[in-house]
């Protein structure tokens, strides 16, 4: 009863926004609706999300969904923040995204946790926790009066595009995907691709889209161009795209475009490896990975780069305009 209520509510405030701006026309990149949504979900270990075990710490998080302007049921984007949470880069593919007609849902995997940034720390929470508040997000999204259960894409940067990109694992949807859901397309932006996990080339069937810096030490490149080219040999429908002297967060308008060091930012270029189910090892020491082994680094470089951005925001509405049958 309170989700139809709730429902009614959202369906005429949307009718009356949506009449007062055919008197007085606003910027296509301005929402119709702004709505705060909570997310029941749960804190776990890396071991606790590759085992199914449920035994985690119920949690609750939120995020901010914005609706695009238009009629009926939309197209969303679910947005996955890096290790510095939501910052400017985000807000601008609100925008962006917006002015498409899409809506977004920027997912907060941080504040309901009492983390603001794991830059310094990335212990704070597991690398695949944010899985897991995905998958939950698709369930309540997918129940929303304002967006298509059919037309949902997901879209990472960095830590969050880790979790975008390995979200399309059939085995990780086995285990906690209770949505039913399988979003339309996935786009990670300089995700960490260093771990190869069990099963990991059996992945969705929709399309997946990696972009990704050649000069990045923040996330090295070479990982993903690894795990690229062999799911595109399992026969995935996977495109990655590389830019020439890019580094981290590209997409920042925020930042120089000469490369700037992130002070004591915590990096890891080891390669890693789930040998058997739930047990991730480091592959240099053959033992349980450790944010103390030698190969967890500090100090990378990130820099703005207009190009970059610019062929991004075109590839991805190529994409989305294909994946959502946008006119």
């Amino acid at each position: 009863m309170k989700r139809l209520a709730l429902s009614a509510v959202v369906t005429l405030a949307l009718a009356i926004a949506q009449s007062v701006a055919v008197a007085s026309p606003i910027s296509k990149d301005t929402a119709w609706w702004l709505e705060a949504i909570p997310i029941e979900t749960l804190t776990l270990s890396d071991q606790q999300f590759l085992t199914g075990d449920v035994s985690g710490k119920p949690t609750t998080i939120a995020g901010s969904l914005r609706v695009a302007q238009g009629s009926g049921r939309l197209p969303l984007v679910i947005l996955m923040h890096g290790s510095g949470g939501f910052e400017v880069n985000a807000d601008l593919w609100q925008r962006q995204l917006g002015s498409w007609g899409i809506s977004t849902f920027a997912l907060d995997s941080f504040s309901g946790r009492g983390i603001a940034s794991t830059v310094i720390d990335q212990s704070q929470l597991g690398r695949l926790n944010m899985i897991l508040d995905l998958y939950r997000s698709l369930e309540v999204l997918g129940a929303h009066p304002l967006v298509d259960p059919n037309r949902i894409a997901v879209m990472g940067f960095s830590r969050g595009g880790q979790a975008a990109l390995y979200a399309t694992l059939k085995r990780f949807q086995k285990l906690w995907n209770k949505s039913g859901i399988d979003p339309a397309a996935t786009i990670a932006l300089y995700p960490q691709c260093n771990t190869s996990f069990i099963e990991e080339t059996d992945v969705s069937d929709h399309p997946i889209r990696i972009f990704h810096g050649t000069a990045d030490d923040y996330v090295t490149i070479g990982p993903c161009r690894a795990y690229a080219n062999r799911l595109s040999a399992a026969g995935k429908d996977v495109q990655m795209t590389e830019y020439t002297d890019t580094w981290h967060a590209f997409d920042y308008p925020s930042l120089p475009e000469k490369p700037v060091v992130v002070r004591n930012g915590q990096t890891t270029n080891c390669v890693l490896l789930e040998d058997t189910p739930g047990t991730v090892v480091n592959t240099a020491t053959n033992k349980p990975f450790s944010y103390a082994d030698d190969c967890v680094g500090r100090d990378p470089h990130v820099a703005y780069s207009a190009r970059a951005t610019d062929a991004t925001e075109r590839a991805v509405r190529a994409l989305l305009k294909k994946a959502f049958r946008l006119d």
